[in-house]
């Protein structure tokens, strides 16, 4: 039976998260980009162990809560937070610009962070959990990298974005040629630095307790606050876009997709689940993008999905010895 966190109970456990998090195993590793922050967990009898990748803006700070209710479950989990932010080197003078060289620049710190931090360490099979933007650096690394990831599981995976108002070749258009222009490095237009908007505003979460939970942590920890994208960012991630339609593992995915997301495209998700077969979907209705830090019912449906799938694929994978 696995152990569920709720919100209604957050403010009672949390002496036991935030110890379960300076418990952790923290520190700092490095990839060509730059010096990258880390932390991980082993419980003493760890059954499996989770790779989880976050997404855009957040850090691994962010997800002491879950951190701590995987460790509950026996579950031993490795993060770390991506160039350009959490605690990791930021790449320009304006540390709120979210930015990359390349992509793929993604892929390879998260190339790196398995090999040097989670192959040492790992307890049996090896998985991965990642949300956003962490679902499309984990995609790439999978087809690119050889590796002994046994299933992945995608919290509203950005395989696509929604650019809103802006029609999507426009939006495609204008990126590239604000980098054309040398304007890579700076905010694309629209965007700006950390300013989190009211709960009834956003668009990530419908949870009160979880969101405000994130908005105090980034305002108490101001070294972990980003704002919005440059040129450069966005420009790679429609390079991202274009290919990813190209790319296959072989590795089991299974996609967990919120029906209300306003983040990112889910016809994308759909696709690549209909195109591949080790790609499975499940739609979440009235759900927002951050499945992760949902309201209880939505994040219990997706978590019980989540150990179902990794389960099974630990189960098969002893009952095979491979």
């Amino acid at each position: 039976m696995n152990f569920y966190s709720h919100s209604t109970e957050l403010a009672k456990h949390q002496v036991a998260i935030e110890q379960h998090w300076q418990n952790c195993q923290q520190g700092y590793f490095s990839t060509p980009q730059g010096t990258l922050f880390y932390a991980y967990h082993i419980p003493r009898a760890a059954k499996y162990s989770l790779v989880l990748v976050n997404g855009r803006i957040e850090s691994v700070w962010k997800y002491q809560e879950l951190l701590w209710e995987l460790a509950k479950n026996n579950i031993a989990v490795f993060s770390y937070d991506h160039i350009g932010q959490g605690l990791s080197t930021r790449t320009l003078a304006n540390s709120h610009i979210g930015h990359v060289r390349r992509f793929s620049d993604y892929s390879e710190d998260l190339h790196y962070f398995i090999k040097n931090i989670v192959e040492p360490n790992a307890v049996g099979e090896t998985f991965i959990l990642a949300h956003s933007m962490g679902a499309a650096i984990s995609y790439e690394y999978l087809c690119h990298y050889e590796n002994s990831i046994s299933g992945a599981f995608f919290s509203a995976p950005m395989f696509d974005i929604q650019t809103h108002e802006v029609p999507y070749a426009l939006a495609k258009f204008i990126a590239h040629l604000g980098c054309i222009f040398g304007f890579s490095k700076h905010y694309a237009f629209g965007q700006k630095d950390y300013a989190p908007p009211e709960f009834w505003e956003n668009k990530l979460t419908q949870c009160a307790t979880r969101y405000q939970r994130f908005r105090t942590l980034y305002h108490n920890e101001p070294e972990l606050r980003l704002g919005g994208v440059s040129f450069n960012w966005l420009a790679q991630v429609f390079k991202y876009v274009a290919k990813a339609n190209t790319l296959s593992t072989t590795t089991p995915i299974h996609i967990a997709s919120a029906n209300n997301d306003m983040i990112v495209n889910n016809q994308a998700q759909f696709s690549m689940a209909t195109r591949h077969d080790n790609v499975t979907l499940s739609q979440y209705v009235e759900a927002r993008h951050e499945l992760l830090c949902e309201t209880d019912d939505i994040r219990h449906a997706v978590l019980t999905d989540m150990y179902e799938f990794y389960d099974a694929l630990a189960f098969t994978a002893k009952d095979t010895g491979s």
